[in-house]
């Protein structure tokens, strides 16, 4: 089986030549379950899980019985403090709480190695040649994205290259990380994705 191989941009979006990918990388096993279980874990852990509402027993006041419990001719009421009662507590309340699930750190490798194998036998990866950004330009930048045909693109560039941040993330749609924040649900939802190729090692290291 052949190496897997994605184009090397220029500035102005024309392919310079192929550059020969990592197989333990860009040629891994695609398992749907091992994908869907770390976007879920992703997805869970963006939640803030911080909602929260009083019961009876935090609500202030209410410790009085507000009328007698006989002879007044309306039921019965030992607080205003209770859910019936305009300003009282909410039954069964919700509380903060941790989303959080777990996935083990080969796990969410895997995934990360068969999402990225998916871009590159669709043809959806691309690596830029970052020298031709020697000034921010969101101009140059969307020809680029136009030339080459890109959709929904996450780029994925490294901390020292502030030109390419800023070129790129002004664009709708466009969604620019660092491979130390890049996520499997990113890789899921981008239909294409262009690598940095200073960002190209750090992304083989945290997925393998």
């Amino acid at each position: 089986m052949a190496a897997p191989k994605a184009p090397l941009l220029d500035s102005d979006g024309k392919k310079a030549k192929d550059v020969t990918l990592e197989e333990s990388v860009f040629a891994a096993e695609l398992k749907p379950h091992v994908v869907h279980e770390t976007v879920r874990a992703e997805m869970n852990a963006s939640r803030q899980g911080t909602r929260a509402a009083k019961s009876r027993s935090l609500v202030s006041g209410g410790r009085a019985k507000p009328w007698r419990q006989k002879g007044t001719g309306r039921a019965r009421a030992g607080t205003t403090r209770a859910p019936q009662w305009t300003g009282g507590g909410v039954a069964f309340p919700p509380t903060p709480r941790d989303f959080d699930v777990k996935v083990n750190r080969k796990t969410r490798r895997a995934a990360m190695r068969g999402v990225l194998t998916s871009h590159a036998e669709n043809g959806s990866l691309a690596i830029l040649d970052s020298a031709g950004f020697q000034a921010p330009s969101t101009k140059l930048a969307v020809s680029l994205i136009e030339a080459h045909g890109m959709e929904l693109p996450l780029v994925v560039v490294t901390k020292d290259e502030p030109n390419v941040v800023k070129s790129f993330r002004n664009i709708d749609k466009v969604v620019v990380t660092t491979p130390g924040e890049l996520e499997v649900a990113a890789l899921v939802w981008a239909r294409s994705v262009l690598v940095t190729e200073d960002a190209l090692d750090l992304v083989k290291d945290k997925a393998t």
